[in-house]
């Protein structure tokens, strides 16, 4: 398993956008992968419970990756992360 934390600066924080975003760059992976956020653990495929953890700016999100492909989708993920939020 890999996984990165990640500061939140985008205003509005993960909205629906990014989030449609971030799902279909996880979906790219077969790894399975999850956002965290407060104790709250999330499927990153899933839009609604991407939204539904309610990150706003200025929060830490933990990425989590475990499966074969966990190395390439943690730095695409990253990389992610860094261009959109």
């Amino acid at each position: 398993m890999k996984d990165f934390q990640y500061k939140v600066m985008d205003p509005i924080g993960i909205h629906a956008r990014p989030a449609g975003l971030l799902v279909k760059e996880a979906m790219k992976f077969g790894s399975s992968i999850t956002l965290e956020k407060g104790g709250k653990s999330v499927d990153a495929k899933r839009i609604m419970a991407v939204m539904g953890l309610g990150v706003k700016q200025g929060e830490e999100v933990t990425v989590k990756a475990d499966g074969a492909d966990e190395e390439a989708a943690i730095v695409a993920l990253r990389s992610f992360f860094q261009s959109n939020f």
